[in-house]
């Protein structure tokens, strides 16, 4: 599933690559090997600050190693196109030079740890609905100016050791087929030297797929390569010299991680980076990404000495989202949730309220349990068995030491469960075949589950089926045990699998009185902290949104609290935008995005001002879905048209002239900036406008950071159809009370040029520009006049 074989007689060991773009899960899903979870892409992004995502990477080349990991599936460079792409989370932003600029860091930062990186997805790959098979209809302009520009900038400043090709079709070729995007730019124009991998399963056809330029068909070993590949060669479909690139790349990289013997690695030992500490770097991550977007009469930071009662409010509090489903997906050592960060910070200062729960659906289980998977075979024999990190378990061709997909007859899912709450506790099952469900000596479901497509994956995109409820006793253990008998395909399937899942919900109070629970904790507090969430139901791989809207009753909940608290502080734990109805109604709007493993403890550290919020928006966050200018996902007759060209994200806000609830590069801290001059200077090189110089003065009361953000707007009466102004480069600065900081920025000439679709080049506009510089995308303070041409 995740590693190349090796090839012993030529020195070449085997090659394993993990997903990841947030930790190095390794090649299982398994807790036996916990990782450290980072924050999301989105809040890297966040940070602006490339250096940062070079750290980072420094970090997730150390954890690939520890695992025996030598490439890591990621960075994902795809753009915010539309707010209600499912893996917007896992993506940096909307802007491709921003976007450019994190992935850079990042690529350089895990390649100097040793580890090859593979930048995904390529390209325009914006969306999951139907993603296998979706004709994505890009104008060559859009696609040059937008979605190939981050790798474009990646290839050029980072010389990544590979790319993977995406599911989607660009203007009729599949993306690995795709002869033009992946020969003809990536490696003609770019001069990329690393390796085309196809994203999991996307690989379709054997002389297409290497003439189109991959070079590696995954997973195996049943791909369309190998022994295909070696017929057609044959046959004369496909010239031998090749088959010779692609072998090249293949050994390029192994050469490079250091598995071809003979072979200097790319980076020795003693070359690599100094160790860093996982979980404080994840901190640190976490709480220079927190945006901080509303602070009404500076009531952030709390004052510890004057703050009385805090009521903590939300079942996100307790039960915190810090990652995103999918691909993102990996199994820290620990969680600092919300509450646990807070109660650390505050002590007994601190009251719960759960308000309302985010979801009535079962999920999968997860806190209270301990659990572990038995492999037997048809006569019972023990197999082999793992721990599980919860009630799901996932071998796509890697199982537990001592079991074969030939003789695995059954999977049990055993163990016990402490409840943390008294009541009417329900359990269901995922998956396919016969089931056996038994909790506390119970038999709650015998039989067996199918679905009419035939689809043996079908039912791991479905919920959870419910299978019955048992009452059960807050902090009495009681046994659980799912047994499943694993469904066996009539027609050979591409990857031995096996996919099941025990599910669970706590006890469900009646709504109405949890609310006003809520609403009394909070008229009797000093600050009432509301955590509100989205779920894996609705941020995830494999599918898109549908809305904005935060489940549930979470919007009713903020509203109610803050008609009886005017210090309400709302926190949003969610990896992408949300509509926020009661954002004017609230004291303080803190986004959190999916904050890693150590949120709890960069939440208080954020609330109290041991640090402060560091973030600034790397997408536009809107009032409602319905003001978003491009929001369409779903495909029309199997395409999906970007007709709206080179204007997503800020780019089309500006020209719709409708008011986002929140503008790209949008963020507070904790102190007050006043820009005071911008001088421009001559080019360095024929890549360069200028360079920008710009001096900045803390005038608040505390240290802090400051992002200088410069945009360059177009001349005015400019006959070429493109946006009023585009983010030309930032830089980060930090100063004192009282002290100034200088910020040099580079001006590309990029940003005045366009793609010629006549002519088929990059094409200088010429004119008089003017570099806008400031804290934000609607608050600008300085204007320079540039020259370009």
């Amino acid at each position: 599933m995740w590693s190349l074989p090796g090839l012993p007689e030529i020195g070449l060991a085997p090659l394993v690559m993990s997903d990841g773009p947030i930790g190095v899960r390794g090649v299982r899903w398994t807790a036996g090997d916990p990782s450290i979870a980072l924050p999301s892409p989105t809040a890297l992004a966040a940070t602006w600050d490339p250096e940062l995502a070079r750290r980072a990477g420094h970090l997730l080349a150390q954890e690939a190693r520890r695992k025996g990991v030598h490439v890591l599936l990621a960075p994902t460079v795809n753009l915010h196109r539309s707010p209600l792409g499912g893996r917007h989370f896992e993506c940096y932003s909307e802007d491709p030079h921003l976007t450019g600029e994190i992935g850079t860091g990042y690529v350089r930062g895990v390649q100097e740890g040793g580890v090859g990186t593979t930048v995904k997805h390529f390209v325009a790959n914006d969306a999951e609905t139907e993603r296998f098979t979706v004709n994505n209809v890009v104008g060559e302009r859009a696609l040059r100016e937008l979605y190939l520009a981050p790798f474009e900038m990646i290839v050029e400043r980072a010389r990544p050791w590979g790319v993977m090709a995406a599911y989607n079709s660009v203007n009729g070729p599949t993306m690995t087929e795709h002869a033009r995007l992946q020969n003809e730019v990536l490696r003609g124009e770019w001069g990329f030297d690393g390796y085309i991998v196809s994203d999991w399963f996307a690989a379709r056809d054997t002389v297409r797929a290497i003439k189109g330029g991959l070079d590696v068909a995954m997973p195996g070993p049943r791909t369309v390569y190998g022994e295909a590949l070696a017929a057609a060669v044959r046959a004369g479909e496909v010239e031998e010299s090749i088959v010779d690139d692609a072998v090249r790349n293949v050994l390029r990289l192994a050469a490079r991680v250091g598995a071809l013997e003979g072979v200097p690695a790319a980076v020795l030992p003693e070359d690599r980076p100094a160790e860093i500490d996982g979980p404080a770097l994840a901190r640190e991550i976490a709480r220079r990404a927190f945006v901080l977007v509303r602070n009404e009469n500076r009531l952030l930071p709390l004052d510890p000495s004057a703050t009385s009662g805090i009521a903590v409010i939300g079942s996100a509090a307790r039960d915190a989202r810090v990652l995103g489903g999918g691909s993102a997906q990996v199994f820290p050592e620990r969680v600092v949730s919300p509450i646990d960060g807070l109660r650390a910070a505050f002590g007994d200062r601190v009251t719960f309220a759960v308000g309302t729960e985010t979801s009535d659906e079962l999920g999968i289980a997860g806190a209270g349990f301990a659990l572990r998977a038995v492999v037997r075979d048809a006569d019972g024999r023990v197999l082999g068995q793992e721990e599980l990190p919860n009630g799901l378990v996932q071998w796509h061709g890697d199982f537990p030491d001592g079991v074969r997909y030939d003789e695995l007859h059954s999977v049990e899912i055993v163990g016990t469960f402490t409840p943390r709450e008294s009541g009417l506790h329900t359990f269901g099952t995922k998956g396919l075949g016969g089931f056996k469900l038994t909790v506390g000596g119970e038999v709650l479901f015998d039989g067996e589950h199918s679905l009419d497509g035939g689809d043996p994956f079908e039912a791991f995109f479905e919920a959870p089926v419910e299978r019955g409820k048992v009452e059960l006793t807050a902090g009495e253990p009681v046994e659980v045990s799912l047994l499943n008998v694993v469904p066996r395909s009539a027609t050979p399937l591409p990857l031995d699998s096996v996919g099941v899942g025990l599910a669970h919900l706590d006890p469900r109070r009646d709504a109405d009185e949890l609310l006003d629970e809520a609403v009394a904790a909070a008229r009797d507090a000093g600050t009432a902290i509301v955590v509100v969430a989205t779920t894996e139901r609705v941020e995830s791989e494999g599918f898109d949104r549908t809305s904005l809207k935060l489940p549930g009753r979470q919007d009713e909940l903020v509203q109610r609290v803050a008609a009886v608290n005017p210090n309400t502080v709302v926190v949003v734990n969610s990896g992408s935008p949300v509509e926020m109805p009661w954002r004017d109604d609230v004291a303080a709007v803190l986004l959190t995005w999916f904050p890693g493993q150590e949120a709890g403890a960069a939440l208080a550290d954020v609330l109290l001002g041991v640090e402060e919020p560091g973030g600034r928006l790397p997408t536009t966050w809107p009032v409602r879905l319905a003001d978003a200018p491009v929001a369409q996902v779903t495909p029309v007759d199997g395409e999906l048209r970007y007709d709206e060209g080179v204007f997503i994200g800020y780019r089309a806000w500006q020209r719709s002239g409708t008011a986002p609830a929140y503008c790209f590069g949008h963020g507070f801290g904790y102190t007050d900036w006043q820009y005071e001059s911008a001088e421009l200077t001559a080019p360095q090189g024929a890549d360069e406008l200028g360079r920008l110089t710009v001096r900045v003065r803390n005038v608040g009361d505390r240290a802090g950071r400051e992002v200088v953000q410069v945009y360059l707007a177009t001349p005015e009466g400019d006959a070429v159809e493109r946006p009023a102004r585009r983010l030309a480069g930032f830089a980060s600065v930090t100063a004192e009370p009282g002290e100034t900081a200088e910020a040099t920025v580079v001006l590309p000439r990029r940003a005045a040029e366009i793609w010629d679709e006549e002519v088929n080049t990059w094409r200088l506009i010429p004119g008089a520009y003017t570099a806008e510089t400031g804290r934000s995308l609607d608050d600008l303070r300085l204007r320079t006049a540039v020259e370009a041409g």
